[in-house]
Order: structure tokens, then C-alpha cells, then sequence
């Protein structure tokens, strides 16, 4: 990603440095970091005995006989395993980066100060129950326990390399609130809607000229509505579905900011002027630009979601549920995941945690996992949590508000750069929240002093963009992690997400005694209707902050979020679809995957449960599997109907068609092996960049998601859409099967540049690698003996992007040449980050797997152990109980209390 290519050049020069100090130094430093596994320890402040049972991956299972030893021990693991990781992402959440890595984090620490992850979280910190502020206490006194003794080289070898470049700071204690920060950080990531806010706002301004109708068409063909009557929502039934197929059809057609004849004009004293449209694009790119430099820690764009499901004990061989889950997130190296167990001697009320699973590194409990009696997995539900308001802002710091100039919140932040001078910079904040509009720009830089009252509105253009988001109220997820740790049944996990206020997230869940259920969670504002508005107020566009008949009216009441517990047809999946049938209450947002996924796996559900086969853990393992394309199925038929002609003789172009070939009796895979798979990827690249690149801003051109694959459906069946046309050949409209033919024709050169001649040659998985990159140390800029040691190799892999088995990749990224596209760069972007499938019958017969490994030390042998086998699609025996554990186990640390 960008982000880490700019902190990647900034420490780049330096390991030239270390490079001559030879390889041996190197490795030796490296090595100092490692961690000890076995033996005994004293540590300061524990109460009792502890064990740390670490299997031939290097998963710990943690024995306590308290909670406070429990989390202690988890804070001392982590530290142990992943201490620069939990170091950096404290700082970026802190909006400290800089301090660690110079100037290269001075635009990642304006936003984030700008958002105030940091503030929010310290004002979390009274919200949350005693129980959780223990917790969080014990798991910090157990990574300092760790890290008070040693140096910064005996922690992580990243330590020694920046070090080089400028001091690293002395390294701070941790902190309660540097967990709870990281949960921001982690709702940041899984934040639905902003940027399709700013999508729509800016595909309408440049396509002004073609006029507002038609300009409106060309967003809502790109934005299409959920398609109900092919991929079903989470809870509904198909009779459900066909009575409401019309309604929404209806309601989506009438969507838009075209509701009136004049979209630029907007309600309220002293409103934008008639040309407003264009003066507020100018403004939104500034929040776009702003926005962009906030880094993903778990991924972004269309392959960021997850797969789960969960099956009763009707469908299943063992006759209690099966519940799978695989989260689509970012690939990195290390991977995002940290798995252990957390284990009491004995449970019970005062130390009531038996649970294990998938946690974050600086986080205590377990995120995504099981215990002894419920197991339960995650999917964004991507509800509409934020929106842009367009403000009118002066330089006196007040901002126009229902006819009034109500004076801005203006604090100011000190950003303390490594190796050089501080920057201070002023935010300002309106009443729905932050103005993000001015941050990279430096429109409100700190010297900038109030003006008289009579000055116009500042700002890009006499705009500025304010956010309101969720998660800048202070919450209670924390608490929920604990909660969800030792729940039993559907009231527990209800109780949970009552807590579980950002991200919002798809609960799907099983339990030992065979109830499934759904539980949506989440803080989700209540938006009202605004009779004559000429912008929807569904939060799909940006809102006019002068007019408070846009602000939110709170947000939806717990209970009456959606939820199920045993559905008649005996499975549950929630794959990031819609979450009910349209008209149904509470709204959610329109902004939702448009569920291929989902419906594949209902699809493989059915087809088992049909033939009467009784679903097993491998059957579960399979089906996380699907490599169908559902792309292929929607192109491949018109394709292989293009005449493929020479654009300059007419004669047939027998060179394209010798690639077009491979289409038509492909089984519509993309296995690892597929040359079609390759071919037709290449062609879909190629389609989207012909079609929409000349009439998109390059920030907001497709990424090849499952919006893209819909929009191109209705594209499909208007051969002159506007779309088609390249508006860069003056007086030449092209139409689709143009386009169509010159896909074709670009793909078959630009395979032959990669792959070569033979298109039977050709394999999808010599293009779609999975390269997992440290993300500081791993970048092109860095030296190749320093990347050879901290990046795993790359591997094939097979799947796409909303495909089952979703290793993304980002159709927008091209290798360019002169600043011209050459041949479309295919690299994973996005990964089931882990996969787990859980048998509820017989915990020990559960299964997992994570991208790379458990360790962050790249000399580790668990640092990418487990790489190879989650490309390959394998999993690994998931050890629960004591036998089972004792059974697994290559290595135990015992801690003791120092006295």
C-alpha cells in the first residue's frame, strides 16, 4: 500500500548500513529478539503459577488459577511473540507516529489527530465495567513485565534498524488505553460507506457535463441496489424476497440526489450557491485526500469482509451445529492474528474464562473463537456508521448552523517528530464532528488566527467537510469481548452486542446444547426524512451540515437490532450480504457487499443438504474452498460472442482468438492452475479500465468488486450507455461490444508479455500470488537482502475477489509506464486472514488455520510456518481441552511470582 511505501522510504537508505555489516551481524541481532518458551520465569506481580503450553506451531494455551494471572500472562505472550507490532500500532493509533519513524508518519498523524482515536479512547476508560478495567490492567502489567528488563534489540530486530536511521525513543510502558485505541483503529478498517460517499459525490461532478439526469443515471448504474431476487439477505425467506423484488426496484430507481430538478441547490439559510455541486467536489477531494492517508492495519477496499455460516445438528453427522468462519482482510506480514487459549484451573465465577480462539496483539481475550459451551464467528456487516457533512466554515472559527454562526471546537496537537522539529497543528471540530476537509492541505494550519465576522466561508472553495462516525463516541466494545469470551446461549450473545458498538459486526453462533443464531450488533444512527430534499438522506451522499433536519436522531435501541435462533431451513450465513429483505426496520444502509459469496455458500448448503448428506468438517473446509467465478458466469456467454477482428484490416485477429479459446469450454474455476481463470481475469481488467477509467477519478476507479461485477450487469443490456464511450476519441461514441473486442484484444497482449506465447501456458496462480510484506521493513525500496528476511516467499494462490475462497486483488492496480497503463498487476490484496471451522459435538475435532504464523520475530520458525498450508487450503487440528492440549504440547514456560 502507499502508506507503508512511504515509511518503507524513509528507512530504506539506512539498511545499506546494515547490509555492509554483513549478514552474520545481522542474523545474530535478529536472533537476540527471540523469545524463550521453556523453562521457568519470575515475574513481577503475578499471584500464582502459571503454564504457557505451546504447541509445534507455537500457539500458547495459557493455565491460571486467576483472572488477573490469566491476562497477565496473555500481555507477557504477546509481548513476547509480537512486541514492535503491538509498538506500532499504538503509535499510528495515537497519531504518534512520527515519534518512532520521522517524518514519513507527519500525514498519518495529522488525520488521526484530527479524528482523536487517542481522546476517545481515554474517555472510554470510565464507561467500561470494573471487571473489563481489570482486565485491561492486568494484561498491561504483564507486557511490562516483559519488556521492563530488556532493550529495545532484544525486542524486535525493526528496533535495531531504525535505530540506525535515528534514535529510536526510549520505549514506553504500556498502557490500558493503547488497547483500547487499537479498537478504533480496527473500526476505522471495517468502516462501511464513506468512501462510497465520496464515490458518488465525485462520479456525479465529473460527469456534470453530460447533464444532472444523466449524470445521475451513471451513478446509480455504478451504485446499483442490492440484488434480492438472486442473492438471498441474511434473514429472510425467497416468499419474503419476491413480495418486496417490486418495491425495491421502485424505491432504488427514485434513489439519488435527483428527488428534485435542482440538485445543487440545498435547504437552509444562506445554502450553497447554484454551482455548489463542483465548489463541494473540490472540498470532498481535500477529505478524500486526508482520508486516504489514515493506514488500513487490517486492510481496505472491496475484498475487506468474511464468510461464515453455521449448520444445526439436523444437517450435520454429529447431530450438534458446525459454524465456519474466514475473515477477509488486508495481507500483511505478520498476519493480523494472534491464536491462543485462555484457560482458568477452575471456572467459575471468579474466574470464568475456559475460551479459545483468534486475538489482536495489544488486545486482551479473544476476539473470534469458542469456549467451553458457545462458539461464535464475525462478518462486517458494513452498516452505514458515518457521514460526510458539508460545512460552511469562517475564518473567525464559526460555522453556519440553522441560520446562526456557532463558534467551531478548536484544540491544538503537538506531533513530535524523530530527528526533527515538532509540528503543531489546530482541528477544529463542528457539531457532528472533526472537519477533515483541511488536514493535508494545511488550511488550518496553527498560526492562522480568527478574522472579523464579515469574512466569506473558508475552507476548499467556501466548503469544508466535517465526519460524525460512531466510533468518535465514547463506547463499551471492550466489554463485549469479555462477554462474548464466556457467553452460553443466544441472551448472552445478545447482552454482548448490546455492548459491541464499533464495528459493526454479523454475530453468527452455535452452542453445545444445538441452538444457531444471528445477532447484529452495532451503533446505528437513526437518520431522518427531509421532505424535499434534493439530497437522499439515507446517508448514501453527503449531508448540508447548515441544516440540523440532517443530523442524526440518535441511534437504534439494542433490541430491536435483527437476530434469529433456529431458522426453519437449519443454516445461517452471513457473508457481508444484506442483512434483511428491503423495507424492513431497522435501515441498516445500501451500502452492503452484493452477495455472491453468501449465495454460493448457500447454494453449496442446499446441494448437501439435498442429497441428504450429513455435513462433516471437511465438508465445511471444502466449501470454504469455492473457487467458482461468478464473474465468468455473467461475461463468459456474451465474450465468446464478440467477433474478434483486427481493428485496422477486419480480418480475423487469429492471434486474440487463439486465447478466447480457452473460454469457451472452461469450467469457470479459478483453480491455481487455470490458464482461462488467467485469461479472463486479464479481460475483466481490461473491461473495467476501457469502460469507466476516462469518466472516474483515479482514487475512486473500480477495484473489481462485487459493485463492479452488478454495475456491469446492467451495463451489459445498454449498449450505448454513456459509460461505454471513451470520451477521449473526439467523434467517436464507442458502444459495448467495442469495448468488448478490445478487452479481449489487450488481454491476450499483455498475458503474452507476462506469461508468454502459449496461452495453454498460462496459470492463474503464476499471477495471483499471495506475498505477504513487513510492513515497514518490506517494500521495493528497501534493500532485497533485508526484504529475502523479513517477506516469505510468495505463493499462488487460487479464488478472486468475491469469490468463496476471496484472495482479492485490486483490478485498479496497474503497472504503468510514462504514466500509461501496460498490464494489470494481479497480487493478492486481500485474504481469508484465517480460517476455522468448529464441531460443536467434540472441540478437539474443530480445525484452523492463519496466513502466516503466530510469531513476529522473522528468524522464528513460526514467523510464516503456516503459509503454505493455508494457500493450499489445509488446516491444522485445533487442541481445547487439558488432554488434548497436554497431547500438542512441544514446549512449556512456567511463570511464578517473583516472592
Amino acid at each position: 500500500m502507499s502508506w507503508w511505501r512511504r515509511i518503507a522510504i524513509a528507512v530504506a537508505a539506512v539498511l545499506v548500513v546494515v547490509l555492509v555489516g554483513g549478514a552474520i551481524t545481522l542474523f545474530s541481532i535478529s536472533r537476540r529478539a527471540l523469545p524463550d518458551t521453556g523453562g521457568e520465569f519470575r515475574v513481577e506481580g503475578l499471584q500464582g503459577e502459571v503454564q504457557v503450553v505451546r504447541d509445534e506451531r507455537g500457539v500458547p494455551q495459557i493455565y491460571a488459577t486467576t483472572t488477573h494471572d490469566l491476562f497477565m500472562a496473555q500481555g507477557y505472550v504477546h509481548a513476547q511473540d509480537r512486541f514492535f507490532e503491538m509498538d506500532l500500532r499504538r503509535h499510528i493509533t495515537a497519531g504518534r507516529l512520527s515519534e518512532l519513524v520521522g517524518e514519513a508518519g507527519l500525514s498519518t498523524d495529522r488525520v488521526i489527530r484530527t479524528l482523536g482515536w487517542r481522546h476517545v479512547a481515554e474517555q472510554e476508560w470510565a464507561l467500561l465495567s470494573q471487571e473489563t478495567r481489570t482486565y485491561l490492567q492486568s494484561y498491561a502489567d504483564g507486557v511490562n513485565a516483559y519488556i521492563a528488563s530488556r532493550a529495545p534489540s532484544q525486542l524486535a530486530l525493526e528496533y535495531t534498524i531504525l535505530d540506525m536511521q535515528s534514535a529510536v525513543p526510549e520505549i514506553e510502558p504500556w498502557d490500558p488505553i493503547d488497547s483500547l485505541a487499537w479498537l478504533k483503529a480496527m473500526a476505522w478498517d471495517l468502516l462501511g460507506n464513506y468512501d462510497e460517499e465520496l464515490g458518488r459525490a465525485a462520479v456525479y461532478g465529473q460527469a456534470q457535463g453530460y447533464g444532472d439526469d444523466v449524470a445521475l443515471d451513471m451513478v446509480r448504474t455504478i451504485f446499483p441496489p442490492y440484488p434480492t431476487e438472486r442473492n438471498l439477505p441474511i434473514l429472510t425467506t425467497p416468499e419474503l424476497l419476491a413480495a418486496n423484488a417490486e418495491l425495491e426496484a421502485t424505491e432504488q430507481a427514485e434513489a439519488g440526489p435527483g428527488a428534485s430538478d435542482d440538485t445543487t441547490a440545498t435547504p437552509g439559510p444562506q445554502g450553497p450557491s447554484p454551482d455548489a455541486a463542483l465548489l463541494a467536489h473540490e472540498a470532498l477531494a481535500g477529505a478524500a485526500a486526508a482520508l486516504a492517508a489514515v493506514p488500513h492495519l487490517l486492510g481496505e477496499g472491496d475484498g475487506i469482509g468474511s464468510n461464515s455460516w453455521v449448520v444445526s445438528g439436523e444437517h450435520t453427522a454429529s447431530g450438534l451445529p458446525l459454524l465456519a468462519n474466514d475473515p477477509h482482510l488486508g495481507i500483511s506480514q505478520p498476519g493480523i492474528w494472534y491464536q491462543n487459549g485462555l484457560h482458568c484451573r477452575e471456572v467459575g465465577p471468579d474466574c470464568p474464562f475456559d475460551v479459545a480462539g483468534f486475538s489482536f496483539s495489544g488486545l486482551p481475550g479473544v476476539v473470534i473463537g469458542h469456549n467451553a459451551e458457545l462458539g461464535w464467528g464475525f462478518t462486517n456487516m458494513g452498516s452505514d456508521a458515518v457521514d460526510l457533512f458539508m460545512e460552511r466554515v469562517y475564518p473567525d472559527d464559526t460555522y453556519l448552523y440553522d441560520g446562526e454562526r456557532l463558534p467551531l471546537t478548536v484544540r491544538q496537537e503537538v506531533i513530535e517528530v524523530n530527528g526533527g522539529s515538532p509540528v503543531t497543528i489546530e482541528v477544529a471540530a463542528t457539531e457532528h464532528g472533526p472537519i477533515v476537509s483541511d488536514v493535508i492541505g494545511g488550511v488550518r494550519e496553527a498560526t492562522q488566527g480568527p478574522d472579523h465576522e464579515d469574512q466569506p466561508p473558508g475552507g476548499v472553495s467556501g466548503f469544508s467537510v466535517s465526519m460524525q462516525w460512531t466510533a468518535l463516541q465514547p463506547g463499551r466494545t471492550a466489554d463485549a469481548i469479555f462477554l462474548l469470551n464466556t457467553a452460553t446461549d443466544a441472551a448472552d450473545v445478545a447482552a454482548a452486542a448490546a455492548a459491541f458498538e464499533v464495528p459493526t459486526q454479523n454475530i453468527v453462533f452455535a452452542t453445545t446444547s444445538g441452538d444457531i443464531g444471528y445477532q447484529a450488533p452495532g451503533s446505528i444512527p437513526v437518520r431522518a426524512d427531509v421532505p424535499g430534499s434534493p439530497v437522499p438522506t439515507d446517508g448514501s451522499w453527503p449531508r448540508p451540515g447548515w441544516d440540523s433536519r440532517y443530523d442524526w436522531q440518535g441511534y437504534v435501541d439494542a433490541a430491536d437490532m435483527p437476530r434469529a435462533l433456529n431458522p426453519p431451513e437449519g443454516f445461517i450465513v452471513a457473508a457481508n450480504q444484506a442483512v434483511q429483505a428491503p423495507g424492513t426496520e431497522p435501515f441498516l444502509t445500501v451500502d452492503y457487499d452484493y452477495g455472491y459469496r453468501s449465495q454460493a455458500i448457500r447454494d453449496a448448503l442446499e446441494a448437501r443438504i439435498a442429497d441428504g448428506g450429513e455435513l462433516t468438517v471437511a465438508d465445511m473446509n471444502e466449501i470454504q474452498l469455492i473457487d467458482a467465478n461468478p464473474y465468468a458466469e455473467l461475461l463468459v456467454p456474451v465474450l465468446l460472442e464478440i467477433p474478434v477482428k483486427d481493428p485496422f484490416t477486419g480480418e480475423d485477429d487469429a492471434f486474440t482468438q487463439e486465447a478466447v479459446d480457452l473460454l469457451a469450454d472452461w469450467d469457470m474455476r479459478n483453480d491455481v492452475d487455470s490458464a482461462a481463470a488467467a485469461y479472463f481475469s486479464a479481460v475483466w481488467a481490461n473491461l473495467l479500465r476501457l469502460t469507466f477509467w476516462d469518466q472516474m477519478p483515479a482514487e475512486h476507479r473500480p477495484s473489481g468488486g462485487s459493485q463492479w461485477l452488478e454495475a456491469v450487469r446492467a451495463l451489459l443490456e445498454d449498449d450505448e450507455s454513456p459509460w461505454w464511450d471513451d470520451r477521449a476519441t473526439i467523434n467517436v461514441v464507442e458502444q459495448r461490444d467495442q469495448v468488448l473486442a478490445e478487452a479481449l484484444r489487450a488481454a491476450r497482449t499483455q498475458l503474452t508479455v507476462l506469461l508468454g506465447k502459449d496461452p495453454s501456458d498460462w496459470r492463474w496462480g503464476a499471477l495471483h500470488v499471495a506475498a505477504p510484506q513487513h510492513q515497514v521493513l518490506g517494500g521495493e525500496t528497501v534493500p532485497g537482502a533485508i526484504r529475502s528476511i523479513v517477506n516469505p516467499h510468495q505463493v499462488g494462490v487460487a479464488g478472486g475477489s468475491s469469490i468463496v475462497n476471496a484472495n482479492g486483488w485490486d483490478a485498479s492496480a496497474w503497472e504503468l509506464v510514462d504514466g500509461e497503463p501496460t498490464y494489470p498487476i494481479f497480487t493478492v490484496t486481500a485474504v481469508p486472514s484465517m480460517r476455522m471451522v468448529l464441531d460443536l459435538s467434540d472441540w478437539d475435532a474443530s480445525t484452523w488455520v492463519q496466513l502466516t504464523g503466530n510469531s513476529g520475530h522473522p528468524l522464528s520458525q513460526h514467523y510464516a510456518d503456516q503459509l503454505h498450508a493455508w494457500a493450499a487450503g489445509e488446516t491444522y487440528p485445533w487442541p481445547f481441552g487439558a488432554e488434548a492440549v497436554e497431547k500438542a504440547g512441544r514446549s512449556t514456560l512456567t511463570l511464578l511470582p517473583r516472592s
